[in-house]
Order: structure tokens, then sequence, then C-alpha cells
């Protein structure tokens, strides 16, 4: 309908979301009406209107700024587990049983209209309001004009019905559906391919899922029946929703709460995958770096590894205080430069430490050439922004550790002087002012870092899309990789492509 800016109040001095559209054709109507129907919501879960204008030529509408992404975003990026999905879509159906109280139909439940706002706790506001249709307003829509994208739209609607609010509660079902999925119940062929489709009913989730619990599937299920009378309303939805992870446990046996609805992979990302990560970076630090007594390294990694499954933040600050002492053996103005920058890593991983380790792999696949396979490695994080953190922080500990031992440096195959010049420094500065000049006297380290960060945070976007966008991905990291790099090895990052290629091609796209 038209574009959004972020702008500011000049008189508040607060951030806003502007909507500005064109008053031509049914846009300008749409839009006023858009903002008569938010404007008429009071909830937490609904994007607030703040301030509605108009002149000749253009409709202005002023909403509360809340930073965050789109559902969808999250989706494609995999940052949605199944406890995620279902909270989110309860808040959803928060959002809309407060609209049907007031009269207000959506018709347009989508994930790229749904805003998860950043916190650390899920918290998501309903968007776009320009298609809904108000019980004292008449439609702006003509018989058989379907406004609304047509894969997350009612049976019923396509049969020329007017949308009710049972339509909206279908919209949530795809939603719930795609979510716990990982793909779309209907997409897949052309429009009339997916209108077919969604006449035909949506498969059960039990075809793609059969490890959830009937209780999930059945709610799920029962938000897509085809007769929009047999479907529950969205209040009734919320409450469902609210309840499926607190649901008992029906066959008998205890009547304690349902096991959480947890894949294998997620219990894997949760506790496997950062005590696998603390007990291997703590082992390697303190076998390869000269301090700790033999036999000692073992014992260490058994216990960051321990720590890091009872509790990936434990094992992650134990990690980083095993390298601590080593480094000061070395130099002492190293070691209080490296506890400066691990206090802010951990600062900056507190939030999510279960993957606050990954960057260890650098120095891990540095000597086997396989930096390039940082990305995919990264994609164990959640989010965009951390996955390129912990690639470009793997690929300039790489360099270091390799300054350090005196081993040929990443990708640029050069021999650093011994011990970069810091045994015995006691002066964090000079230690500082030695490692940046190393780093401006190798700029391809600094440039392929960037490159694979940039790699790490676009690497979903390719994943499961098919084989050529994956080869097209993987070869422009290669020739990314060579034109930086041209002293790099090549079979390693010709193989390290393929690889990437295929993970891309078969892994499933979320």
């Amino acid at each position: 309908m038209g574009h959004v800016w972020l702008a500011r109040d000049e008189k508040s001095g607060l951030d806003v979301a502007l909507k500005i559209v064109a008053r031509e054709g049914k846009s300008g109507h749409r839009a006023e009406r858009e903002a008569r129907a938010a404007s008429s919501l009071r909830h937490p879960r609904c994007q607030r209107i703040l301030a509605l204008a108009r002149d000749p030529s253009h409709v202005y509408i002023a909403y509360e700024y809340v930073p965050g992404r789109t559902m969808r975003e999250a989706l494609r990026a995999g940052e949605l587990d199944d406890r995620a999905a279902l909270e989110v879509c309860g808040q959803i159906a928060d959002a809309l049983a407060h609209a049907h109280r007031r009269g207000i139909v959506h018709r347009d439940v989508k994930p790229s209209n749904v805003l998860l706002a950043e916190s650390p706790d899920i918290d998501v506001r309903l968007l776009d309001f320009g298609l809904a249709q108000m019980a004292e307003f008449d439609t702006l829509t003509a018989l058989g004009d379907i406004p609304g994208t047509l894969a997350y739209i009612a049976p019923e609607r396509l049969q020329g019905l007017p949308a009710t609010t049972a339509a909206d509660v279908w919209g949530l079902g795809v939603v719930l559906w795609e979510a716990l999925a990982g793909e779309h119940p209907f997409w897949g062929g052309d429009l009339s391919e997916t209108s077919r489709s969604i006449q035909q009913g949506a498969p059960s989730l039990e075809t793609l899922r059969p490890d959830l619990p009937r209780h999930i599937i059945e709610t799920v299920n029962g938000a897509l029946v085809a007769n929009p009378q047999r479907r529950p309303t969205a209040e009734r939805l919320a409450a469902e929703l609210r309840n499926l992870p607190r649901r008992r446990r029906k066959n008998g046996g205890s009547a304690g709460p349902a096991a959480p609805v947890r894949s294998f992979s997620e219990v894997a990302k949760d506790r496997l995958l950062p005590g696998a990560l603390a007990g291997v970076a703590s082992g390697w630090v303190a076998a390869a770096l000269p301090f700790y007594p033999a036999g000692w390294p073992l014992g260490l990694a058994a216990a960051a590894g321990a720590l890091g499954f009872a509790s990936p933040r434990a094992g992650l600050l134990f990690t980083l205080l095993t390298a601590f002492f080593p480094l000061a053996n070395i130099s002492i103005g190293l070691a209080l430069v490296y506890g400066a920058v691990a206090v802010l890593w951990a600062a900056l991983n507190w939030k999510d430490a279960r993957t606050g380790l990954l960057l260890a792999a650098g120095p891990l696949a540095s000597p086997l050439a396989a930096l390039p396979l940082l990305p995919v490695i990264a994609q164990a994080a959640h989010g965009r922004a951390r996955r390129a953190l912990q690639v470009a922080a793997a690929v300039l500990l790489a360099a270091v550790v390799a300054g350090i031992r005196r081993v040929p440096l990443p990708f640029d195959g050069s021999t650093p002087p011994l011990g970069l010049g810091l045994a015995g420094s006691t002066r964090p500065t000079a230690v500082a002012h030695v490692l940046w000049s190393q780093l401006v006297a190798h700029p391809e380290i600094t440039a392929e870092a960037l490159v694979l960060a940039a790699a790490a945070a676009a690497l979903p976007y390719a994943r499961g899309r098919g084989p050529w966008p994956a080869v097209f991905f993987a070869g422009a990291l290669l020739g990314l990789t060579a034109t930086i790099a041209p002293a790099a090895a090549l079979l390693p990052l010709v193989a390290a492509a393929w690889l990437t290629a295929a993970i891309l091609t078969f892994q499933r796209a979320t």
C-alpha cells in the first residue's frame, strides 16, 4: 500500500514507524480504515497507533516503533523452536481475540505481519490492519476480490464467502503448522495449485512431526478444520496454546506435567552443544599452551564439559578462565588484554551462552585449512548478528593463536615472528599495539573475517532452496576467499565449498 519509514516525533523526541500511503485508488481509503481499526485497539500485542494525518496526495499514520524482526525472518533463520512457536502463536491469538471482541477481522494473518520485538522474552506485535474489516464499515472489497496473501486465506474465502473471525483463526493455524513443520502446508506450486490445496484442506501435522504430542497435533488440526463453524475462537485457541506446554499426561503414569515439546536437535543445542564446546575448548587450551601439569588437560576438559552441560554460562566462564593462566605464563600484559576481551565476550554472549564458545572452532579448523566451513558451523547460533560475530571472532582468534604458536597464519601462509614479541611483556597497552600492528600488516585476515561473517549471516537464505542457489553461494564464497587470499591452499577451499553446497542443498529450508 505504501512505504514505512523510521521517523522521529519532534515534539516528543520518540522514534515512530511512519507509514506513507498515496490517496489514489483504494489505498488511501484502506489506510484510513487501518488507522481507525488500529486506534480502537488497546492491547499489548497490537501495534499502537499514535497519530493520523492527511494531505491532498497522501495519508500518514504514525505507529509506535518497536525494534525487532518479523516472524518470517525468524523462521527463515531457524530461530524458533517448538516452545517458542507455541508462545508466539499464543500471543498472536491474544491479539486476534482482542480485535474480534471489537468487531475487527484482520484478514491477513501471516508471519510477515507479526513482529518479534527485541527482548529477552518473546514479545509479539500483530501488524498491518490495512485489510481489516470492521463491523461498522462496509467492506471495500468487491465480490470475488479476495484480499490478503493467498497461502494463508481460509477455504471459505476462496468460495466467495465473507471474512469472519474464523478466517483469522485459519490463518493463525497455517502459521502454527508452518512454524512447527518447517514448511508451508499449501505452498509449492502456482496460484491455482495452491488454491486447490487449500480447498482440499491441510494435511495432518502428524505426517511431518510424528514426534509431537497428540494434544498439540489436535490443536493445530482444530484450527484448520474446513468448516469455519467448527474452528475454535481466537480466545479459546489462545487458551489452548497457553495450556499445551503444561498439559498433563493422559496415559496413566505420573500426574506431573508432560515433557516439554523439544526435538533432539533442540536438546543437543541447549545441553550437548555447550558441554561439548566447553570440554573441547578447555582441553585443547590446556594441552596446546604450556602451563598445566600432565594429566590436567583431560580433567579440565571433563570438568568444563560437565559445567557446560549443566549450565552453558558456567561452562563459558570456566573455559574463558582456563585460558587465562597459560597466557599469563607467556606474558602478564597478554593475560590482562585477554581478560578484558574475555569479560566483554562473556557479556555479549550472556543471554545465549549455549554457542558462546563457537569461536573456538577457528584455531581447531585453521590447521586443516577448514576456516571456510565456519559459516556452516556458526548456524548453531541464534540470529544473524550473533552468527557473524562468532565467525569473525573465530578467524581472528585463529590468527592470534597461530602467531603465539609461531605456525603459518590462516589464509596468509606466512610465519609470524617468534612469539610476536609478546613474551615477558607486562604492559597490556604494548601487547595491544603489537597485536593491532600484526593485524594491519596482514589485511587479508581481516578481510576474510568480514567475508566469512557476512556468509554466516546470509547462509540461511540459501538453505534448502535447491542446488543452484547452493552452488552460487558456495562459488561466491570460494571466489571471494581465493581473490582476497591467493596464497591460501586451493584444494581445502574447493573441498569446503563443495561441502557447503551439499549441506545447503539437502538441508531443509527454515
